[in-house]
């Protein structure tokens, strides 16, 4: 494939070709730096532990799998180019940043050692593994940073290729991560840990808007710090688990994961708010988001069925208008609208109209997107029955459906409203929206 470059698209490609290379000009020095000192620290201690699977030993020596285990290198400063803007080189480059800065940390706080001998090899395979040799050592383990920069990569390039290129690429990709075992490179328990760390960079430097954590406020609210001290303490709990279960066994790695996620969701209730999420207001949640907090949404979604399980889906309120729990696939196709309040709800694929108002769970969600989803509730009704849906239903969009029913004239006030609500058969607490008045 030829591309052709204007002169104009030329010229607007340069200032993407400065800010890449001025960022590899500080990349590279300082990955070497900082990968070969906590390499240098590892290789001081007298004893430096392992953890590796007995299963393992099985995994076979493949020579050649060194040639996509090395391209990441030439991928990591091609990804840097494949930009359109500077800004977008800058958060790819904030991307690697943070995945090379965690790892290091994690590196020289617990440092492992690779165990399997890698046998003698010719050819560029040898050359390759000379050269690579010439730098690593057999430390720097988990997580592993070739797995968490391949993430990274992997998203930044997939998103400019075509539909035929693109399966090369994931074919591609999927080589270099199973090269990190077959080049006897890592042990397996560090390929989880660096794909952690990889998710963990992309959401903190989203593709679609600021970090979830710019300009990070403090929370005033008393409720939102006792349930986000609820998170933290799961979070702390969890890591607890994996860093006593690693002494037992490598399997332990994966209680990082929800130890992450609540970590995550910890930070949005002290402070950054349903950001954290990355729902859009279309309904769409990032990729990150989405492997990130999945620990925290199955718990949700497990929650959502033992609430509900007596309840009928969702009712009828008036003119069109439904109040229920968060749809299933299957019941999407009864409404030609939704208008979500759950941020930390995925939804189904779908061809709904769907509005997303993305609050968080157990507190009340601000008067004036409540007012938002309320108008935008009236407005959609012209056009087919609408759907109005948190998690559960009882809180968030029951605010919302008692905001409609009183700004269109349906109830008088709050109170009658939320009788409406209750004659329904629907068990609402609007509790959060009397402490947020």
């Amino acid at each position: 494939m030829t591309v052709h470059l204007t002169e104009g698209e030329g010229y607007s490609q340069r200032p993407v070709a400065r800010r890449a290379i001025l960022w590899l000009l500080f990349l590279a020095p300082f990955f070497y730096l900082t990968y070969g000192t906590a390499n240098w620290l590892a290789s001081q201690q007298s004893h430096v532990p392992n953890l590796a699977f007995a299963w393992e030993s099985r995994v076979p020596f493949i020579a050649w799998s060194i040639v996509p285990y090395w391209s990441v290198n030439l991928f990591y400063a091609i990804a840097l180019f494949v930009n359109d803007s500077p800004e977008q080189v800058d958060r790819l480059a904030k991307r690697y940043l943070t995945a090379q800065i965690i790892a290091v940390l994690c590196f020289v706080a617990f440092p492992l050692t690779a165990t399997f001998v890698k046998p003698a090899t010719a050819g560029i395979p040898g050359f390759m593994f000379d050269v690579l040799g010439g730098f690593d050592k057999p430390f720097n383990q988990a997580p592993s940073l070739h797995i968490a920069l391949l993430i990274i990569i992997w998203d930044q390039m997939r998103r400019v290729m075509g539909d035929a290129v693109r399966v090369v690429w994931h074919i591609w990709c999927l080589l270099i991560g199973l090269s990190v075992l077959t080049t006897y490179q890592h042990h397996a328990v560090d390929i989880p840990a660096g794909s952690l760390l990889g998710l963990f960079a992309l959401w903190l430097f989203p593709r679609n808007g600021p970090s979830p954590l710019a300009g990070f406020p403090f929370t005033s609210d008393a409720r939102a710090k006792r349930i986000g001290l609820c998170y933290l303490a799961g979070a702390v709990l969890f890591l607890a688990l994996a860093i006593h279960g690693l002494t037992v066994t490598g399997y332990a790695i994966f209680w990082l994961w929800p130890a992450t996620a609540l970590a995550i969701v910890a930070l949005g209730y002290f402070g950054a708010g349903a950001a954290i999420f990355q729902k859009q207001t279309d309904g769409l949640v990032s990729l990150a988001s989405r492997w990130l907090l999945w620990p925290y949404r199955l718990f949700a979604r497990l929650n959502v069925r033992f609430w509900t399980r007596k309840l009928p889906p969702h009712v009828a309120l008036a003119d069109g208008v439904f109040l229920g729990r968060f749809p299933k696939a299957s019941e999407l196709s009864s409404f030609a609208a939704i208008i979500d309040l759950a941020a930390e709800m995925v939804p189904p694929s779908h061809a709904t109209e769907w509005k997303s108002f993305a609050t968080l769970d157990l507190i009340a969600p601000p008067s004036e997107k409540v007012q938002l989803a309320a108008d935008t509730v009236e407005a959609a009704r012209h056009h087919g029955p609408v759907l109005i849906c948190c998690a559960l239903g009882f809180q968030r969009s029951a605010t919302v459906a008692v905001a409609w029913l009183v700004s269109t004239g349906r109830a008088a006030n709050a109170q009658e409203a939320e009788a409406l609500v209750r004659a329904k058969g629907w068990p609402a607490h609007l509790h959060l929206a009397a402490e947020a008045a």
